[in-house]
């Protein structure tokens, strides 16, 4: 089968351009392996928190951005045309694999946050968990989310954050953030990615802070989970317009073109 050509999202801006992808030689193996190995283990410890930011998601479109070895497809709904975002070549077997042994059908993107390959008010849903500490440009990454989200769509997210000020917490992730960083492949430890979410222009945010507990990864043990809500009513089209609908109804086509026999597509620029 013919892997899915990439369709533009604006017209004013060529998004169908070369997908962003990277692959970091043996550091970007390594962390494969790790993310694969202790998936049930970093689930585990976060479970409460993508508890409270995953609930009630609805069966739609559904895009996860940094979907690494596939550890949140147990928190997308049956029925939903589920659409991987993931640049890291060394994450892509892994998430692939994962995707065939649980029988979910998937479209991969290799693509960058900041500039997704998809149209304008096309998808129900926007997930990601441990993802925007290591995007280049998170304020660029949230305002492709909030394009790509239909209005009255979520944004649903579990990141970790920098500590409060002047606590020991705080003292250890600006010690570790340079090497952190370099084994991490690019990992911030000091973001406030939630001042970020919060001044995004949302409609509604719903934001909680937490430690994770029972973790061993102290550096990255302050997170923050939750969702916002993109404006219903915001200038341009509604949920229910014709070029909303065609948007969405375009993309579920794409998907169900690719996905017919074939569970983990590839998309090809």
């Amino acid at each position: 089968m013919r892997p899915l050509d990439i369709v533009a999202a604006t017209s004013e801006t060529d998004r169908t351009a070369a997908p962003s992808t990277f692959h970091n030689g043996t550091i970007g193996n390594v962390n494969a392996w790790f993310f694969d190995t202790f998936d049930r283990y970093i689930n585990f410890v976060s479970r409460r928190h993508k508890e409270y930011a995953f609930a009630d998601i609805r069966p739609g479109v559904v895009l996860e951005l940094g979907a690494g070895v596939g550890a949140n497809f147990d928190h997308v709904p049956p029925r939903s045309h589920l659409i991987a975002v993931e640049p890291n070549e060394a994450m892509r077997p892994r998430l692939a694999g994962r995707a065939r042994e649980r029988g979910i059908e998937l479209e991969l993107v290799g693509a960058s946050a900041e500039r997704l390959p998809l149209p304008s008010d096309s998808m129900d849903t926007v997930i990601c968990s441990l993802v925007l500490c290591t995007v280049p440009d998170p304020r660029a990454a949230v305002g492709e989310i909030r394009r790509v989200l239909r209005p009255g769509g979520t944004f649903r997210f579990v990141e970790h954050v920098a500590a409060r000020p002047i606590s020991p917490r705080r003292w250890i992730q600006t010690a570790l953030a340079g090497p952190w960083s370099w084994l991490f492949e690019g990992c911030q430890l000091c973001r406030n990615t939630e001042e970020l979410i919060r001044t995004a222009g949302f409609a509604d945010v719903h934001i909680r802070r937490h430690r994770l507990r029972l973790s061993v990864f102290l550096p990255v043990n302050t997170v923050i989970s939750g969702w916002a809500v993109e404006h219903p009513d915001r200038p341009g089209d509604s949920p229910t317009s014709p070029s909303t609908r065609a948007n969405r109804d375009g993309v579920v086509r794409r998907f169900a073109a690719v996905t017919d026999g074939v569970q983990c597509p590839e998309v090809a620029s």
